[in-house]
């Protein structure tokens, strides 16, 4: 997911055979004949339909209905469904980033979903997880993702990767001249910074007696928190990185300096698999580094979903297209087309998934993930943390008065807007 408020889990290898049978809830014969010459409407992300464009087709065939695929990015969706759906002119399924799934139940805007438990046992423990609300099911997991190292082979070998954030600071250290550098990231950014300060015990959420997020213990302050925001600091005060990496344009930056060979290694994520890959760069691709502490960076693990939207007026009918696109043989199709990591278990340990280095890296870090919170109060999170990491990042304020500043913010923002929900 590029730049949203984005990016836990270990993909298990468990075996899991799908047929369409299993697939969904079972239809009665007069429910298949009404929804004959159905059309449902499909909100896919932008460049992906072409991976559910064989699967779209035989459901067509099998139901007897039309199927409308329509690219729109995917982290607006849930902000045109706000009009269209009302409107009568959105989707039946759209598509979401696992971290708004709490919003969205809570404006009425998505079903609830209906599906049995075997269905449910087939994605991630973490990805499933994050379409549940107050232990509900809101969606269906088709791609998952974390952020992961990319480095270039012409500028540093794999033997020669340092092991440690610790160490990368001191290759950047001889490395970086202000036009060359060496390790690059937006940790001017909670969603890249929050691999820092998890690894040294900062957090967004605690969680109450029953594993939910608790939105009254608020970590992004804590003492963890501030010793990683320190090491982040450090990065810019001593200029490893250029000022232009800080604000709206750093990913620009970022992604440019590595495409031009001017960056050793950055922390980017499978997003940019392809543009790197036709920029001419010859990369690797790994887990994100160890901590001084011994600890692996952490990062948020990001999940791509299809959601029934709740002004559906054939919301069984989409819930079967959704678990149809989302079963086993059809995740295969699609990574094949989209290179988006599927979020099925038994897909983990498939040969032909695993031999890309993508997907190993992003396979491999997920065990060092945290879910994205997907309760309502996160929407609180982002902009104060990303506030304070930049007054970090430029100088401004030191790393506990910047945090301190940003927890109380967010903390009032909560109460005056998720009070009593």
């Amino acid at each position: 997911m590029k730049m949203i408020k984005k990016y836990a889990g270990v993909m298990l290898c468990t075996a899991v055979s799908l047929s369409l049978a299993a697939c969904g809830p079972q239809e009665s014969s007069s429910e298949k004949t009404s929804s004959k010459g159905s059309e449902l409407v499909v909100w896919e992300d932008k460049e992906k339909s072409i991976g559910i464009k064989d699967a779209v087709a035989e459901f067509e065939k099998e139901h007897g209905v039309k199927v409308k695929v329509v690219e729109k990015p995917y982290a607006q969706q849930i902000e045109d469904l706000r009009m269209d759906g009302p409107a009568g002119t959105g989707p039946d399924v759209l598509t979401m980033p696992g971290d708004q799934i709490g919003t969205a139940v809570t404006e009425g805007l998505i079903k609830e979903l209906h599906v049995e438990k075997d269905v449910q046992s087939l994605y991630t423990d973490a990805s499933i997880q994050s379409q549940m609300v107050d232990q509900k099911l809101y969606g269906l997991p088709k791609a998952v993702e974390t952020t992961v190292l990319f480095y270039n082979k012409d500028l540093i070998s794999e033997d020669e990767l340092p092991q440690t954030l610790e160490e990368w600071y001191d290759y950047s250290k001889k490395t970086a001249d202000g036009s060359k550098f060496g390790f690059l990231a937006l940790f001017d950014q909670i969603y890249y910074a929050q691999s820092v300060m998890g690894g040294y015990g900062g957090y967004i959420f605690g969680k109450d007696k029953d594993g939910n997020d608790d939105p009254s213990d608020l970590g992004i302050n804590n003492e963890g928190a501030v010793k990683g925001a320190e090491l982040i600091q450090k990065f810019y005060q001593d200029g490893l990185f250029p000022a232009g990496i800080v604000g709206e344009q750093g990913i620009n930056v970022l992604e440019s300096l590595f495409t031009e060979g001017k960056a050793a290694a950055i922390i980017s994520g499978p997003w940019n698999v392809e543009a790197f890959s036709k920029a001419g760069i010859d990369y690797g691709i790994t887990k994100l580094p160890k901590l001084e502490n011994g600890k692996n960076m952490s990062s948020f693990i990001g999940v791509k979903s299809y959601n029934v939207s709740a002004f559906s007026k054939h919301a069984e009918l989409a819930q079967e297209l959704a678990v149809f696109l989302t079963n086993e043989t059809n995740s295969k199709k699609r990574y094949e087309q989209t290179k988006e990591v599927p979020a099925v278990q038994s897909l983990a340990s498939d040969t032909a998934i695993m031999k890309s280095e993508a997907a190993r890296a992003v396979t491999e870090q997920s065990r060092f993930s945290e879910q994205t919170p997907n309760i309502p109060e996160m929407n609180e999170i982002w902009t104060p943390a990303d506030s304070a990491l930049q007054t970090i990042a430029t100088g401004k304020a030191d790393p506990k008065k910047a945090l301190d500043q940003a927890a109380e913010t967010a903390k009032g923002q909560m109460k005056a807007k998720h009070s009593g929900t």
